[in-house]
């Protein structure tokens, strides 16, 4: 490499930086001051989870010490959910969470920790299961009534529409 290609490259990656910077005082970080910090089933049971298998979880990260240290998050992630009632409201899988999320996140609360659940921006997850898309307001309402603090939204099953413009519409949903 030559010390001219050297001082162009230099100079390239000063000008990204600029670029990254003033997009960056458009978005409010307050939300998460610190990175969200826990578990999430997903890269080990995939979508082979229960009710029993997050509960012994959150037993197991305040007997760790690790919430403690700010490990306070126990995010399910897809394979919760089974389908929409005749209202349009999304149920959990009954064999997998017999006693509903809003049991399960009490208990997650009770522990002292936060809990997350996952969806999808399409019409359904990446595991074929019901998805967010054009249900945002009352996924995010029944969320809400469930006790959910954090939700990992994907973008599996989607077809169409903008990836900016649909994270919007859940997120002005969600506030």
């Amino acid at each position: 490499m030559t010390l001219r290609s050297f001082s162009l490259s230099k100079f390239f990656v000063f000008l990204l930086l600029i670029a990254c910077q003033s997009s960056y005082k458009e978005i409010d970080y307050s939300l998460a001051a610190t990175p969200p910090m826990g578990w999430n089933s997903w890269n080990t049971f995939y979508s082979n989870i229960n009710e029993k298998l997050i509960l012994e979880t959150a037993d197991a990260m305040v007997e760790s010490g690790m919430a403690a240290v700010g490990y306070n998050y126990i995010v399910i992630d897809d394979g919760w959910a089974s389908y929409r009632d005749a209202q349009g409201n999304i149920q959990p899988d009954s064999i997998k969470f017999p006693s509903g999320i809003k049991y399960v996140a009490d208990y997650v609360h009770k522990k002292g920790l936060k809990f997350g659940i996952y969806s999808s921006a399409g019409e359904t997850t990446c595991g074929k299961l019901p998805g967010s898309w054009q249900y945002e307001t009352l996924d995010a309402n029944q969320y809400a009534r469930w006790g959910v603090d954090y939700l990992k939204y994907d973008w599996c099953g989607h077809k169409k529409g903008s990836a900016e413009k649909i994270y919007k519409k859940m997120s002005k949903a969600l506030q």
